[in-house]
């Protein structure tokens, strides 16, 4: 009897083994939709540092959470397939960057949770009601600083002696340029420099912008955006040519062969969203949690750019440097 007994209980339980193993897999993940502004390369470091902290915090990718990664690569149009898509999808979160794309997730769902990253003015552009009580289905990372342009006009001026003409290259079709171009006019005026504007709008216009400028420039201003981001190779390649040492504003442009950057440390902005992600997946909801600003700003030189434009670094500034490229 108790060997029946024990063979009937062997075989109900291995009966519920398939049946539980079944459950378990058909068990649905939380899945992140991963909208990129800029291109993979772009990308890269920034979703590997957001991946990570996840990681830290309890959510491994294929066990506990997935990931659906799409590139609008600086495009409006692809943004807002993209966010459409996800709605299809039923992605549990967005995690997505810059105005453009903020406004097709935003345009796409009023439901699904929105973490954004490097938003100039989620305010002024009506992503959330105040920093502190967004509101809503948005949340996420400023990347709003105290006069940060005008801290990049007066780096330069310690490396470029006697700068008097600045070309500033903009994609004018891109929310953010317009907040930083009136910081960059401001601080211009009280300088005493000359600006000379190179508008883009499609990537045949920055060879068409440096054939404009003609000399009439010591330095060239890059306003980062998915646009001039994606076509940075290009564009310090054409800078290097017309002599012009650059500035923008994330260091993978100065990794790419730019001479300087200085702005808020992007890896540290995709961490901290991750934060974001894992109340959201845990239950918050987002419109409950403040937006934050920037803490950690990078200063970032590559000396091999400033020797091939005969340029002398102060050591005071390269002591500065969070990264320097040598």
């Amino acid at each position: 009897m108790k060997r029946r007994t024990f063979i009937a209980l062997l075989g109900g339980a291995a009966a519920a083994w398939p049946l539980a193993a079944r459950a378990q897999q058909t068990t649905k993940l939380p899945i992140i939709g991963v909208l990129g502004a800029f291109t993979p390369s772009v990308w890269a470091p920034w979703v590997t540092a957001f991946a990570q902290r996840l990681r830290e915090l309890g959510w491994i990718e294929g066990r506990t959470v997935g990931f659906e990664y799409r590139w609008a690569e600086g495009r409006a149009d692809r943004a807002a397939e993209i966010a459409a898509e996800f709605v299809r999808l039923k992605v549990d979160v967005i995690l997505t960057s810059g105005t453009t794309n903020i406004i097709a997730a935003k345009q796409a769902t009023s439901v699904v949770p929105i973490v954004f990253v490097l938003a100039g003015d989620p305010v002024g552009a009506g992503f959330v009601a105040s920093l502190a009580r967004p509101g809503g289905n948005v949340t996420g990372q400023s990347i709003q600083g105290p006069d940060i342009a005008g801290k990049r006009l007066e780096l330069l001026r310690e490396v470029v002696a006697g700068l008097r003409r600045l070309a500033i290259m903009a994609n004018v079709g891109f929310p953010e340029v317009e907040l930083e171009m009136r910081e960059l006019q401001a601080m211009a005026r009280m300088l005493g420099l000359e600006i000379e504007p190179l508008e883009t709008r499609r990537v045949e216009d920055i060879a068409l912008a440096f054939e404009a400028l003609k000399g009439r420039a010591n330095a060239l201003y890059v306003c980062g955006d998915p646009l001039l981001g994606s076509n940075r190779v290009r564009i310090n390649i054409m800078a290097l040519a017309a002599r012009l040492p650059t500035m923008c504003n994330f260091r993978e442009f100065v990794e790419a062969g730019g001479l300087m950057s200085y702005g808020p440390n992007f890896p540290d902005q995709f961490r901290r969203a991750a934060d974001y992600v894992d109340k959201i997946l845990r239950g918050a909801k987002p419109g409950d949690i403040p937006v934050e600003q920037p803490t950690k700003f990078d200063l970032a030189i590559n000396l091999i750019t400033a020797k091939a434009l005969g340029l002398e670094i102060p050591p005071t500034l390269l002591a500065r440097a969070d990264e320097v490229i040598e």
